[in-house]
């Protein structure tokens, strides 16, 4: 017993400043584990706030059903975006026009040739031609760009420039 009591006499100072940086570092350690604690129950009571059972578990699951909702959604809406845009391929989406006078003893522009093209590249181009004595109008279909019949210089250029709105 002596011995011990010639150790703590000898070393009793360091002995105190030992334990008590030790119980401050325990004390700071302590401090730093409660803030964190505080914080996390901070978010979690930001995370269950508003619903009806409070638990993060039910929170999850109805997060993830509303995932769901919308991913279905969003599928409802790629597939109408999809049947709208083959829906729009066949609607009339390109226009040239090119107006011109076929004969030289007749004033004024009143001749014209018009084509209308869908997405396909399929409609129609007409053509009108106006003279002293009458107006005269034809129409030929277009495949792909292209007609069966033989198309006028005229009728060629509004082509083109229904080709041109393509971008």
């Amino acid at each position: 017993m002596q011995a011990f009591i010639a150790f703590y006499q000898s070393y009793a100072p360091w002995l105190w400043l030992g334990s008590a940086l030790l119980g401050l570092a325990v004390v700071i350690w302590l401090i730093t584990i409660q803030i964190r604690l505080q914080r996390a129950l901070r978010q979690y009571q930001a995370l269950v706030s508003g619903t009806s059972a409070g638990n993060l578990e039910d929170v999850l699951n109805a997060h993830i059903a509303e995932v769901r909702q919308t991913v279905t959604k969003v599928q409802e809406l790629d597939d109408r975006t999809r049947q709208i845009d083959k829906t729009l391929r066949h609607s009339m989406q390109w226009l040239g026009m090119v107006r011109f006078n076929p004969f030289r003893d007749t004033g004024g522009d009143q001749s014209f040739a018009i084509a209308l093209v869908d997405g396909y590249g399929n409609g129609v181009v007409i053509s009108s031609l106006h003279a002293r004595d009458g107006t005269r109008v034809y129409a030929k279909p277009l495949r792909h760009w292209e007609s069966t019949y033989t198309l006028t210089d005229e009728e060629k250029e509004a082509i083109a420039r229904a080709y041109q709105q393509q971008g």
